[in-house]
């Protein structure tokens, strides 16, 4: 019931961690686009586990297939279907797991609501579903393109460390020019460093990904309950292992006077309307003003550690577990793509349902 996310640009997401692949189709996606098929494939590779030390040695390519929707390099207009094989799933590393509860995991909760779960891998609550989000969300940014918006995120902490630097002053270039996926190298070789000491004791770290969205048209998103901050925080939040968000001054706002908070407006030397300040994050009333958007995603620590746990199983007798398989220490490198996509999701389904989409 809840897999379809968007209403102009919609997209329903399937398959399972264990299953066969996972897929993902998109309808409303106008004809005529250029379909560029490598930015697709590099968006997962972003994404793709196995890419550095600090993540899941899952051997996957995550290289996809287009079953529907192309033809000669253009979108024809009708749904488009998109399709990830598993290659390198190992069930087998989940057989202990068949009747207990993982601490912090989805397996007692999918098996009361629907009576039977896929154990392997969390099946469908596995994070390696949001690989079709990222599909998804590449062809989103190629539509993008039309308005010059440009989406950016990065990790800006790892536990307690932290990336102190306001982003207009950091170097985007340098994010995807290390592991963590941080625009500081000082702050990303700190970060990296605790990754692999949390990986070393069998633990995990959770921390933050911030979100930037520049070039942003004014005038985009709708009042009362389809605000434009309310449905990013939504995508946000649909993200396996996310635990909060927040956009422009968020929680730090709450301790702030309005004589200091309110963004003032004023007239630029090209005639066009400006905040003197951006507390609003780009956004007022649920629609955004033009200035840049931004937001901080929250993430948990992964759920499966390599160290003992104690929990019930399906009768509700107590055992012990241990994790066993592939897992990332810290999932923020790997999902710094995922928080993009979403990004272009929301904004595609907006902008086409306004009347920039017909200029």
């Amino acid at each position: 019931m809840s897999n379809t996310f968007g209403k102009k640009f919609r997209i329903t997401t399937f398959g399972e961690s264990h299953g066969a692949g996972i897929g993902v189709v998109i309808d409303g996606c106008p004809a005529g686009l250029a379909f560029e098929e490598a930015f697709i494939q590099a968006e997962l590779d972003r994404r793709r586990p196995a890419q550095s030390a600090i993540v899941t040695q899952r051997k996957e390519s995550d290289t996809f297939e287009v079953l529907a929707g192309v033809f000669e390099g253009k979108t024809t207009g009708v749904p488009i279907t998109l399709w990830i094989p598993n290659q390198n799933a190992k069930s087998q590393d989940y057989a202990h797991l068949a009747s207990a509860y993982r601490p912090s995991h989805a397996d007692y909760t999918y098996q009361a609501k629907y009576g039977h779960r896929d154990h392997r891998g969390g099946g469908r609550s596995s994070a390696r579903e949001t690989a079709a989000r990222v599909a998804a969300g590449a062809v989103a940014k190629l539509l993008l393109k039309r308005w010059g918006i440009l989406i950016t995120a990065y990790t800006s902490q790892v536990g307690k460390v932290c990336l102190e630097l306001p982003y207009q002053m950091l170097d985007f270039a340098v994010i995807e020019r290390n592991p963590v996926r941080c625009p500081d190298l000082a702050t990303a070789e700190k970060m990296e460093a605790l990754i692999r000491e949390v990986r070393k004791d069998g633990d995990t770290i959770g921390g933050i990904i911030s979100c930037i969205i520049q070039h942003m048209p004014v005038g985009i998103g709708e009042p009362v309950f389809d605000k434009l901050h309310a449905v990013l925080g939504k995508a946000m939040l649909s993200i396996q292992a996310v635990k909060g968000f927040e956009y422009g001054s968020g929680f730090e706002g709450a301790t702030m006077r309005g004589s200091a908070h309110n963004d003032a407006f004023y007239v630029d030397d090209a005639g066009k309307v400006r905040t003197k300040t951006n507390h609003s994050g780009g956004i007022q009333g649920g629609i955004s003003n033009g200035e840049d958007i931004y937001f901080k995603v929250a993430f948990k620590p992964v759920a499966t550690i390599m160290q003992p746990q104690t929990t019930i199983n399906e009768k509700g007798e107590s055992v012990l577990l241990e994790g066993k398989g592939r897992h990332d220490p810290c999932v923020l490198p790997r999902a710094v793509p995922i928080v993009e996509a979403m990004t272009a999701l929301v904004l595609i389904d907006f902008l086409l349902a306004s009347p920039l989409s017909n200029s």
